[in-house]
């Protein structure tokens, strides 16, 4: 089977993927703002369909391959595709990641993040620490984003980050381009893959998205919803992910959330 084609955008997509990206990251934000212990997981994702539908926009997520929610909600162990449920009650110091993906006028903007539920003092240990380093991983991995390197050099650079920390890598689970469609060519993995990988030209969007748990790395997906992909250690975990442009210098940060 041939390879997906690797979609080279032009400005006037660009623009339209810009749009897509910055209502991807206000929902972000927003629903950042609104998690709160008391609160439950379903509360958060109906929360943040309410603030995709201001947008004009509407949830990615929401029937992809059958997937129910307006976004994905992981607490603690669990690493990505966590949904939400009016049973689940976030508590003090929990680990609560958040990923947005909307579509916007025929363009996806997809962004993540783990903050940490209430106060920080009550966060389990080692937690703070974790999520410092899955971002600065995060911050890595764009830096290597540039037109002439190939994927491999932010895969490199992201793994470099997380295993000098201790921590172990998601190997199950990787970044994507992001445009038209939520998941497209080419995968951005989390760690060095054996060969060539593809060479990053100016006009790729991409999203980096490392996941990083606190363990070994390995992960298991919830027999009841098969969906929340979880640490199988049960080992804390987090994600964190921006939409970039690849340009003929710095890579551009399509959800970094510009303000007026």
């Amino acid at each position: 089977m041939a390879k997906e084609r690797i979609v080279i955008y032009n400005e006037s997509e660009i623009a339209g993927i810009r749009a897509a990206a910055q209502a991807a990251a206000q929902v972000l934000a927003r629903t950042c703002a609104a998690v709160r212990p008391g609160l439950s997981t379903k509360d958060i994702d109906d929360l943040a369909g309410s603030f995709i539908r201001e947008t004009g926009g509407k949830s990615a997520s929401l029937g992809y391959h059958g997937y129910p929610g307006q976004i994905c909600i992981s607490i603690n162990e669990e690493v990505v595709h966590g949904i939400g449920r009016p049973q689940r009650i976030i508590a003090e110091g929990d680990l609560v990641s958040l990923d947005v993906c909307v579509k916007y006028r025929g363009y996806v903007g997809d962004n993540a993040r783990t903050i940490i539920a209430g106060s920080s003092a009550s966060a389990p240990e080692g937690a703070q620490r974790l999520l410092t380093v899955t971002s600065e991983a995060l911050q890595a991995g764009i830096a290597a984003a540039r037109a002439g390197n190939c994927v491999n050099d932010i895969s490199s650079a992201v793994e470099q980050i997380a295993t000098a920390a201790g921590y172990g890598v998601v190997r199950d689970l990787v970044g994507h381009g992001c445009g038209k469609n939520m998941h497209e060519a080419p995968e951005v993995p989390n760690y060095r893959q054996p060969g060539r990988t593809p060479i990053l030209r100016p006009g790729m969007v991409l999203c980096i998205e490392p996941m990083i748990n606190a363990g070994t790395g390995r992960v298991v997906i919830d027999r009841q919803d098969n969906w929340t992909v979880r640490s199988a250690d049960q080992s804390l975990s987090a994600h964190f992910e921006h939409q970039i442009l690849i340009t003929d210098t710095q890579a551009e940060i399509l959800t970094w959330l510009k303000t007026a």
